[in-house]
């Protein structure tokens, strides 16, 4: 049986890890590749808004990114996890396209919510106020504490895969995620 076969088989959940689904992709495997599309896009998704701040943006950044990484995998050495190269492909992507974005002048627009949840209308307002007001103050931290306080808190990632994705060294990234904390506990006081 052919090692692309094991994964057409394999138990929803006990499928092949990163490191496998990347030696597959390698040689074209179709279904590996898009196993690790679906493993990882919402965790590229994320990386990336918490970037651009935009839900549409953010989108297209992750796919682009995608499409890199995808391109690129011949040149991923596996130094780090597929998932750590993929988010700096991602935060290298998000910033391109903020540069980008600048040049040209263009500016966000706040996407519209559905407030037709079935929550309390009262109780959603204030807890989107909340959220806005805690985005407002990660949008202020510089970019290196605001990437390392968000992929720590929302991503889970060590301070070692917080370096790699960000390009800096584990301490440097420690030292950011503390400022950034301490800076965030101080403005919500």
């Amino acid at each position: 049986m052919t090692e692309s076969a094991a994964v057409r088989i394999a138990p929803q959940g006990e499928g092949p890890d990163d490191a496998q689904l990347v030696r597959l992709a390698r040689v074209g495997d179709e279904r590996a590749i898009q196993t690790l599309v679906q493993r990882h896009q919402d965790t590229a998704f994320d990386a990336a808004y918490r970037v651009v701040r935009d839900e549409d943006v953010a989108a297209d950044v992750a796919q682009d990114a995608f499409l890199k990484a995808l391109q690129g995998l011949d040149g991923f050495r596996g130094d780090a996890s597929f998932r750590t190269w993929l988010i700096r492909i991602v935060i290298n992507t998000a910033r391109s396209n903020l540069r980008t974005r600048a040049r040209r002048g263009e500016r966000s627009l706040e996407m519209a919510r559905d407030p037709a949840s079935g929550e309390d209308p009262a109780r959603l307002a204030l807890v989107r106020a909340e959220a806005e007001r805690v985005g407002d103050y990660l949008d202020a931290l510089p970019e290196k504490q605001r990437l390392a306080v968000t992929l720590r808190v929302f991503e889970g990632l060590s301070y070692r895969e917080i370096a790699a994705a960000c390009g800096s060294t584990e301490g440097a990234m420690r030292v950011n995620y503390h400022m950034g904390i301490k800076r965030l506990r101080e403005w919500l006081e």
